[in-house]
């Protein structure tokens, strides 16, 4: 093993640069909602499943409006 040198501490050559590489995980709907409720209940002072459950619930405004995919 040999030993570099930087400008503040020294590195080891045989060590692996950078981790591996995985496959994220696309969210799901639920742990969306959740994500938002949380950080909106903190904002805002409101509570997490009152959040959750306005959020769940389907929307009449503007639902004649489709969202391109």
């Amino acid at each position: 093993m040999t030993w570099i040198k930087s400008s503040t501490h020294f590195k080891s050559d045989s060590m692996p640069r950078t981790p591996a590489l995985r496959r994220r995980k696309t969210p799901t709907r639920k742990a969306v909602v959740r994500s938002v409720a949380s950080s909106t209940a903190v904002e805002t002072g409101q509570s997490i499943s009152q959040l959750e459950h306005r959020l769940e619930q389907p929307r009449a405004r503007f639902s004649h409006i489709k969202l391109a995919r």
